[in-house]
């Protein structure tokens, strides 16, 4: 799963440079990435993702940069969302929609996580999840910790190690493991999740903005998702 994890990323990010930034700036950000896999020592793959993280802001303004860092991101199942594509288009209503977004992830809870009624209530009590909050002509996400650890997050105390169990990414969990650091910009990676839940919902372009993150010494990540005016 790492390995699979580290070559689709990769060429996750090839993708989005070549659309983004064109075929000649990629080999210069990529430059390597060619000797990495999911057999790559953690550190090695944490010290190139800087590397990367450095290289890009230069090369490129920070917009693109965000963009390419979204086009990166683990993706919803489209499949499961056109449910919801359909009713926005029979309804135009972005209300309905993110109801409905919120009642999958209620389910996704209680029967696929399974959790019990106090740590369900717990979640949703602080506005965590999928669908977020909406608000006015924006949707703030707020990421729940890694399915995982959901138990033990809420039972620990210690700041950092609630950081550690929160985060769903792998490299920037070795990042906690080793008091590293990374740059909020890779962030966008996670934001680029529900930028592509709406626009398949929508199918207009959306914006996310990065409000705060674990990664930068945050307590949650919290995304911003920025409808168009028309939406």
């Amino acid at each position: 799963m790492t390995q699979d994890f580290e070559r689709a990323w990769l060429g996750k990010l090839a993708k989005g440079l070549d659309s983004i930034a064109g075929e000649q700036l990629r080999q210069e950000i990529m430059e390597g990435s060619d000797t990495l896999s999911g057999d790559s020592d953690p550190q090695q793959i944490t010290d190139w993702t800087n590397t990367l993280m450095d290289r890009m802001p230069t090369l490129m303004d920070e917009e693109r940069a965000r963009a390419v860092m979204a086009s990166c991101a683990c993706e919803y199942p489209k499949p499961d969302l056109q449910p919801l594509r359909a009713e926005y288009e029979r309804t135009k209503d972005v209300g309905l929609v993110h109801q409905m977004l919120q009642e999958r992830f209620e389910s996704f809870l209680r029967d696929t996580l399974e959790l019990d009624d106090d740590l369900t209530a717990e979640v949703l009590s602080r506005g965590w999840g999928v669908a977020g909050e909406l608000k006015g002509n924006a949707i703030i996400s707020t990421k729940i910790p890694k399915s995982g650890n959901l138990a033990k997050y809420f039972q620990e105390t210690d700041p950092a190690a609630k950081r550690r169990l929160y985060c769903h990414c792998p490299r920037t969990r070795h990042v906690f493991q080793t008091s590293g650091e990374m740059p909020q910009l890779y962030c966008f990676c996670g934001a680029g999740f529900y930028k592509g839940i709406w626009e398949e919902i929508l199918q207009k372009p959306v914006e996310v903005e990065v409000l705060e993150t674990v990664l930068s010494g945050g307590e949650v990540c919290r995304i911003a998702i920025h409808l168009p005016p028309n939406a």
